[in-house]
C-alpha cells in the first residue's frame, strides 16, 4: 500500500515543527546565557519570535524534498549514517542561521537600547558558529525522536 502524500506531508511538518520548537528552546537559552545576562523576559520573547519564525520555516521549506535531494546527490541510502548526518546538515543550515539571526537581532536592538556600542555582525558571526554547532547536535538526536513520535500513531499507509 503506498503512503498517503497529504498524511506524510502532513507528518514531516509536525516533525519539522517539533524540530523548530526544540532548536527555538535550546538555541534562545544559549543565547541569553552566552550573553551573561540572563533575563527571563528576553529569554521568552526571544523563545516566541523563534518559535514564529520555525513555524513559518516549517511551513514556506520543503525540507523532506530537500533531504531527497541531498540524498540522491550524495547518493546515500535512506536510514544509514551518511544519510542522517547529511539530513541533520540540512536541517541545521535550513533553521539555525535564521534563528539566530532573529535572536541575535532582538538582544542586540535590546543591548544598543541600553546604550552598548555593539556592532552587530561580529555578534551575529560569534553566535552563529556555536548555534551551528548546537543546531547540529540537536538535530542529529532529536530528529529521530521527532520522527518517532510523529509516525508511531500514524495508522498503516498513511
Amino acid at each position: 500500500m503506498q503512503p498517503n502524500p497529504a498524511a506524510m506531508k502532513s507528518a514531516g511538518r509536525k516533525i519539522s515543527l517539533m524540530m523548530g520548537i526544540i532548536l527555538s528552546f535550546f538555541q534562545s537559552l544559549i543565547g541569553q546565557l552566552r550573553s551573561g545576562h540572563f533575563a527571563l523576559p528576553a529569554w521568552l520573547l526571544s523563545l516566541a519570535v523563534s518559535i514564529v519564525v520555525s513555524f513559518l520555516i516549517s511551513y514556506v521549506v520543503p525540507i523532506r524534498k530537500i533531504f531527497q535531494n541531498v540524498c540522491t546527490s550524495w547518493k546515500c541510502k535512506p536510514g544509514t549514517l551518511k544519510a542522517r548526518l547529511l539530513e541533520t546538515l540540512v536541517s541545521d543550515l535550513v533553521f539555525t542561521p535564521l534563528l539566530t539571526l532573529v535572536n541575535v537581532f532582538i538582544a542586540w536592538r535590546g543591548a544598543v537600547s541600553q546604550g552598548a556600542r555593539i556592532p552587530f555582525l561580529p555578534m551575529y558571526l560569534s553566535s552563529l558558529w556555536v548555534s551551528l554547532l548546537v543546531g547540529y547536535v540537536l538535530a542529529f538526536f532529536c530528529q529521530p525522536l521527532c520522527m518517532k513520535l510523529v509516525l508511531k500513531n500514524r495508522p498503516a499507509g498513511n
